[in-house]
């Protein structure tokens, strides 16, 4: 199973405050900004070479960024990995006892199919995984 590191993930309490560093001191190009009103989040996608960075901002505090921003004040939220079959890559993961937050794909940025794994049975890691465009 083909899998490539897609994005990273950071949990921020204030976009524009956030943009203030990536962009503009770190001087990464931001691809695109939109909101994802099923995830309760605010998104800015920040191009670092062949990676993306996105920058995760709640849109209601009840939302998994806001909850995961209260219990830690931010940082790295999710790591995203690309695969070439989502539906696949979910069910070997489930039948290798990995327990899944998604059992089925959605939509998230940028009408993208995505589908998370519980950080219980990645080491503390929440793990998303998105399909490589067909």
């Amino acid at each position: 199973m083909g899998m490539k590191v897609d994005h990273i993930g950071v949990a921020v309490p204030d976009l524009e405050g956030a943009l203030d560093v990536w962009r503009d001191v770190l001087a990464l190009e931001v691809e695109d900004i939109e909101v994802v009103p099923d995830q309760k989040v605010k998104v800015a996608k920040l191009r670092a070479g062949e990676s993306v960075i996105e920058l995760l901002e709640p849109t209601e505090e009840d939302s998994p960024v806001g909850r995961f921003l209260a219990r830690s004040g931010g940082g790295i939220h999710h790591i995203c990995l690309e695969v070439e079959d989502l539906e696949a890559a979910l069910e070997a993961f489930a039948a290798k006892g990995l327990r899944l937050v998604d059992e089925k794909p959605r939509i998230g940025a940028g009408g993208h199919r995505i589908a998370f794994v519980h950080p219980k049975t990645m080491g503390g890691v929440l793990l998303e995984l998105t399909e490589a465009p067909r």
